[in-house]
């Protein structure tokens, strides 16, 4: 560990000795969340993003040390190990140079120098790269009597040169330079596709061509689709002459028979070995880069979609707007139960307005609700409309409430679980319901990559795409706190510490023995260990709780603190946290330890300030422009007004009411040059947007947010 403290250091420019804490907490089973949270004096005070930058290069370097106890293996039992080897093996920590430095031991399938070799051919070669002998095919001449023609011979011997050449460390290094400096990658349309539909979605990379380092991830990431769904032939390339000109500075010195055929075998090495096999790297690269920005573009995406601003624990009546099936709608109550539902018919073909208002009246009254939510699906524009022409429920307010992934959910696992007697369309209703309720709580139920955020999320790399996106789902849960009495499974198994095992024990607690009363008590769940108790009860809470600290982010191993505050000030806890005026009177100076710092004090104080707390922002409402109803009704120039619901790297989809999302190009986000979309704008923001560009016939909108 203290090898992997000092690189990971150097490399992320973090004092050695916190680093050196958090891998110590990592390898103890701590979670990123809580090292964060509760153990900010050992890291420094370091963020989840460090936190999760060390973890994720730990892993690397422990992956890198397999690999490197494998290849030293392998040169072994080849016999080909020295201490010099052996020493450069040890003292690398970079996968390319490390497979470089293997390279001329690796196991190779029979290669054209092979089978030169197994001809004997071998000190040929070595004659020829001495590049002294005058009379070079007089010597070939000498293995006529093995029959081998002199053309053979050298022939073959330039083959082992080439591969020589192209196992050379420095040499890969020098063509690795030339394709980091000037590579360009090329698209050209793959004329033997036949799907027209298909190809052209990709119209723009027929016979595109860009140096490789200015390729956008999101440009990238399409070219490879492209090239995946045979539409593209996709290449990347440097200029070859220019490469090997420089190599042969390198490798011929003078002029003469040999240096001819070295010059020979350069080319055959950069043309047949080489070029190939760095393309083939630098395509690995460049697509592990983009699927890398475009997983970061999805997570916070995501992030910012989990945090969205919650109605809080009211009484929703739920739609599901649809047209000839009607509008499936549902009422819940503060917990999200369902109380009942029931289809409407507002719209044609079976419009049936005045019976559908009357039972929407009915049910808000029977079911005292206090919000409405409407899905943001098909009708549902028209359904918002009816609804505000319904005077009696005008003191209701109303939502428009995004139905991405909420058909996944309505036919998962999960949805039959919770609701076994009731179909799909009831339980799509709930979940849009819910959502409105707490998007965190609803959300955690479905597949990430279903939800309606990021880019090419099904392009990139699907281990690290779902690893990065559970992680983030663990952050936003631990951020924001669960009610342990109230909470899923599902969104208990994301609390630092529990998994879905320990989830389903606290929920089969509870169902066992009522509500929980004391974080203490969890410790009685089955199989809830001191390990797993010390990770998640920070982030649990109990509302209504004996102790109130069990309903606040103070974590129990720091309760007696709070206690001898209390004491100290001559009150309680309760009159504690009820009471800005004692608190100003605490010095948290008075209560620093050993194990206890200030990083962890203030953040005690500051609980106590706001127990509790739910640290999202306050919902508010929104209306689109109610003369826009289609994509027809658009005109450029016109401003309208729009709720933000993707970022991607090239700029911002806004959603202006007409099922039909505009896009707003990075260069129209503000009168300024933005370089990352995510800094101007975040999903579910209202915005005021300009219409600048309709095509009617892609049914594309170009939106600008300059100058409005």
């Amino acid at each position: 560990m203290n090898n992997f403290s000092n690189i990971i250091a150097k490399a992320l420019h973090i004092g050695e000795p916190y680093v050196l804490n958090t891998l110590a907490l990592i390898d103890e089973g701590a979670t990123i969340p809580f090292i964060s949270r509760y153990r900010k004096e050992k890291t420094g005070g370091m963020n989840e993003v460090q936190i999760g930058q060390i973890d994720e290069l730990y892993s690397r370097l422990k992956e890198l040390a397999k690999r490197k106890e494998t290849i030293g293996r392998t040169i072994t039992e080849a016999g080909a190990m020295t201490p010099e080897l052996q020493r450069r093996i040890d003292d690398c920590w970079d996968a390319t140079l490390l497979e470089d430095i293997y390279l001329p031991y690796r196991p190779k399938r029979r290669t054209r120098a092979q089978i030169a070799r197994e001809k004997g051919l071998e000190p040929l070669a070595n004659i020829i790269m001495l590049q002294r002998e005058r009379n070079i095919e007089g010597i070939a001449a000498r293995w006529k009597s093995k029959g081998i023609s002199v053309e053979e011979a050298l022939a073959g011997a330039k083959d082992i040169i080439a591969e020589i050449i192209s196992e050379d460390e420095g040499t890969r290094n020098t063509v690795r330079g030339e394709f980091r400096r000037f590579a360009t990658i090329t698209s050209k349309v793959n004329k033997t596709q036949k799907d027209q539909d298909e190809a052209a979605k990709f119209s723009d990379y027929f016979d595109f061509s860009e140096p490789l380092s200015r390729c956008s991830s999101h440009r990238l990431l399409a070219i490879r689709r492209g090239e995946d769904k045979g539409v593209l032939r996709v290449s990347i390339d440097i200029d070859r002459a220019q490469c090997a000109d420089r190599l042969k500075r390198h490798y011929v010195r003078g002029q003469g028979e040999c240096q001819r055929l070295m010059g020979e075998a350069v080319d055959d090495a950069l043309k047949r070995l080489l070029a190939p096999s760095i393309e083939t790297e630098y395509a690995h690269s460049s697509k592990d880069k983009a699927d890398e920005e475009a997983i970061a573009v999805f997570a916070e995406g995501l992030r910012q979609l989990l945090l969205a601003a919650p109605l809080g624990q009211k009484r929703v009546l739920a739609i599901d707007p649809g047209f000839a099936n009607g509008c499936k709608t549902v009422c819940l109550d503060e917990l999200g139960t369902l109380l009942h539902h029931e289809i409407i018919y507002p719209h044609p073909p079976q419009r049936k307005s005045a019976l559908a208002a009357a039972a929407l009246q009915h049910m808000a009254d029977k079911y005292k609700i206090e919000a409405i939510a409407i899905g943001n699906g098909t009708a549902s524009r028209e359904t918002t409309e009816w609804l505000r022409s319904i005077g009696s429920l005008s003191d209701i307010p109303y939502y428009v409430v995004s139905e991405d992934g909420a058909s996944i959910y309505s036919a998962s696992k999960i949805a039959r679980e919770e609701f076994p007697d009731e179909d799909v369309t009831v339980r799509g209703a709930v979940s849009i319901g819910r959502r409105l309720m707490d998007p965190l709580s609803e959300l955690v139920k479905i597949d990430p990559k279903s939800i309606g955020v990021g880019q090419y999320q099904h392009d990139v790399d699907q281990t690290k795409l779902k690893h990065a996106l559970d992680n983030t789902v663990m952050s936003c849960v631990n951020h924001v706190g669960v009610n342990v009495n109230t909470a899923s499974a599902y969104l208990l198994s994301y609390v630092s510490g529990l998994g879905m095992s320990l989830a389903q024990n606290i929920v089969a607690y509870r169902s066992e023995h009522g509500a929980f009363t004391s974080r203490s008590q969890l410790k009685k769940v089955p199989r809830l260990g001191l390990v797993a108790y010390q990770q998640c009860a920070g982030f649990l809470r109990i509302n209504g709780a004996k102790n109130p600290l069990d309903n606040s982010a103070v974590h129990p191993e720091s309760y007696h603190i709070v206690e001898q505050m209390a004491k100290d000030l001559k009150c309680s806890i309760a009159e504690l946290i009820k009471n800005k005026e004692i608190q100003k009177q605490i010095k948290p100076e008075h209560y620093v330890s050993d194990t206890v710092g200030l990083p962890t004090l203030n953040d005690i104080l500051a609980e106590l300030e706001k127990p509790g707390r739910d640290p999202r922002m306050a919902l508010e409402t929104f209306e689109f422009d109610a003369s826009i109803k289609s994509i027809d009704d658009l005109q450029e120039g016109i401003i309208l007004p729009g709720i933000v619901t993707n970022v991607t790297q090239f700029g911002a989809f806004v959603d202006i009411g007409i099922h039909q999302d505009g896009l707003v190009h990075i260069s129209q986000l503000a009168n300024k040059f933005v370089s990352d979309p995510s800094t101007v704008v975040k999903l579910q923001q209202h915005v005021t947007v300009k219409v600048i560009g309709i095509d009617h016939q892609r049914h594309r909108i170009s939106l600008s947010m300059r100058d409005v």
